[in-house]
């Protein structure tokens, strides 16, 4: 509402006699003249004391330029972080990048502030390289690990906070192995990448041409090798029933050997505290390469080739192997059963698996947690599996149980999902080439064997396993 001007009425000064005639007017009461008006008399508009008046001035002014220096200096410093460009770097080890780039533009699309440069790495001196890159300074954000490297990348590996995924939401999304292996001291330090279980392969015109059924129990699994093997009349073997008893022709003789002890009971992070367990295990797998029931020995091929050129029955394998079969012999017809158990009611089963980690010295862990959050996300893995199996067989399977349910019916994976349910992890595996704890323990349980089979003492030979053992274990639990 406008002011309305208020004006007060001025004050008229007296006008002196006129005079009318040149007669002297009569003597009258003298005139006092009256004073001037005042000049606070005056009519004018109420105003503000100018003292005032300058006050607010100034304080506009001062108000004016903090809020200059504010917009001009000191918001663009702040607005830059949340708007400035972030390119954060990933290794992994088996998918292509054209793989991997149609979940890594999902991502950059989500987050358009952030960049995703992927690095498919060469398996060979890979963790001496990860462990040398993260020391300098110029590693990877994100990596790709195995399940048993915890001890070698404790320093190396971020703790995952709760508000990617808390410890309970990891034990309900994943398979048990991965808690035994990525939850260490309450806290998660990977997710992952996929799950793997030691299955037997079996070569189906074998097995019918010698009328042996599917062994479901070690006994059977004697019997059934023993009556697969076909050796020429000097002894020597010309059909493998299986491969499994040597070490150095043997893929996986470290994980065969796992399976034996996991599933006689012996605790793998510590296997001193099971030697005779230890070395009954030793003992039993031994025995497949001795005396006149010998189903495999040191001269023959590598068990893989061996069985993709139809001359071994039966070998134990990875997913990951049934791509170098059919590589090696497209036309072979093979099926995948679940490898013997001591008793059909309580399996035990082994799993070898990778993950994905952050690294701790990572200068954009905020952004590589988003990242990481989003690639265990359902719609990434499945988005994955998709992109994986154009180029091959399958893809990886699912290490989230929910996801992995959906491959129960696959008659390629199905035998490797329902194992990993029932699966613990080991540090004797192989095909991990990490030149550290499991190449190092694979030696010492490669002696063991070979002393075995040349005459020594299964006990004898666990001794020195045991001592071997203690010894690397030791060496990694002080680099942590």
């Amino acid at each position: 509402m406008e002011e309305q001007t208020v004006f007060t009425p001025q004050s008229q000064p007296s006008q002196p006699g006129q005079v009318t005639s040149p007669v002297v007017p009569p003597i009258s009461e003298p005139q006092i003249e009256q004073p001037a008006p005042s000049p606070g008399n005056l009519s004018r508009k109420p105003g503000i004391p100018f003292g005032k008046i300058l006050r607010v001035f100034i304080g506009l002014l001062v108000i004016l330029l903090i809020l200059t220096i504010f917009i001009g200096v000191i918001l663009p410093k702040f607005g830059s972080k949340k708007v400035s460009n972030v390119t954060l770097t990933y290794w992994g080890l088996w998918e292509n990048k054209a793989v991997m780039q149609s979940i890594i533009s999902e991502f950059e699309r989500e987050n358009p502030t952030i960049s995703v440069e992927y690095s498919k790495e060469d398996i060979k001196e890979y963790r001496e390289r990860l462990e040398t890159r993260i020391a300098n300074g110029s590693g990877p954000d994100i990596f790709r690990f195995h399940n048993t490297w915890y001890p070698m990348l404790s320093s190396d590996l971020l703790p995952i906070p709760t508000n990617i995924i808390s410890r309970e939401q990891f034990k309900e999304k994943y398979f048990s192995v991965a808690a035994r292996d990525l939850i260490k001291n309450g806290a998660i330090y990977g997710l992952p990448f996929n799950i793997d279980a030691l299955a037997l392969f079996i070569n189906n015109d074998k097995l019918s041409a010698a009328g042996v059924s599917i062994p479901s129990t070690w006994n059977d699994f004697i019997t059934a090798s023993q009556t697969l093997t076909i050796k020429d009349q000097d002894g020597k073997i010309q059909t493998a029933g299986a491969s499994i008893g040597t070490f150095e022709n043997v893929s996986h003789a470290p994980d065969i050997i796992s399976l034996l002890f996991v599933q006689n009971g012996v605790d793998t992070l510590d296997i001193s505290q099971n030697s005779q367990r230890v070395s009954d295990a030793l003992d039993f797998y031994t025995s497949f390469a001795k005396g006149d029931g010998a189903v495999w020995n040191g001269t023959l091929d590598n068990s893989i080739l061996s069985f993709s050129q139809g001359n071994t029955a039966m070998i134990f394998a990875y997913s990951w192997d049934y791509f170098t079969i059919k590589a090696l012999n497209p036309d072979l017809e093979f099926q995948i059963a679940p490898v013997p158990q001591l008793t059909s009611d309580n399996p035990t089963n082994l799993a070898s698996y990778w993950a994905d980690g952050i690294s701790v010295k990572s200068k954009h862990q905020r952004e590589a947690l988003l990242f990481l959050k989003f690639l265990a996300e359902e719609s990434s893995k499945e988005k994955l599996y998709t992109e994986e199996a154009k180029t091959r067989f399958f893809g990886e399977i699912y290490p989230e149980t929910r996801l992995a349910s959906k491959l129960e019916d696959d008659p390629t994976l199905s035998i490797f999902v329902k194992q990993a349910g029932s699966a613990t992890s080991s540090y004797f595996v192989d095909s991990t080439h990490d030149n550290g704890l499991n190449d190092k323990l694979n030696n010492y349980l490669k002696d063991s064997v070979n002393a075995t089979l040349g005459g020594s003492s299964p006990q004898s030979a666990t001794e020195t396993l045991i001592k071997g053992f203690s010894q690397v274990i030791f060496l990694y639990e002080q680099e942590q």
